[in-house]
């Protein structure tokens, strides 16, 4: 399924919304390094692909942008884990500055 995901930074998140409720990515943006902080979907959209949906909508952005990613979100974790072709994305810096 198709959704109509944005990226939204005045609240520095990717969304999407489906039938009156949000599903989002939270970021924090500094000079070419995106920190990805929490995906959330809310329970009443659950199980329908949307969190692998707008993480692959973000992940496309972060390259189309030439930007580096710092997956603090769990579900970015795994999504990395489950799809290496991002894994160049990936920044190696031990500190974050989240």
């Amino acid at each position: 399924m198709e959704y109509d995901i944005r990226n939204n930074p005045a609240l520095h998140r990717f969304e999407t919304t489906i039938d009156g409720k949000t599903a989002l990515i939270d970021y924090k943006l500094k000079p070419g390094v995106m920190t990805v902080l929490h995906t959330e979907v809310p329970k009443e959209l659950e199980g329908q692909g949307i969190a692998g949906a707008m993480t692959k909508y973000a992940l496309e952005y972060m390259a189309r942008e030439k930007l580096a990613l710092i997956p603090i979100c769990p579900y970015m974790r795994s999504y990395l884990k489950r799809h290496p072709e991002y894994q160049y994305l990936v920044q190696e810096k031990a500190d974050s500055g989240v």
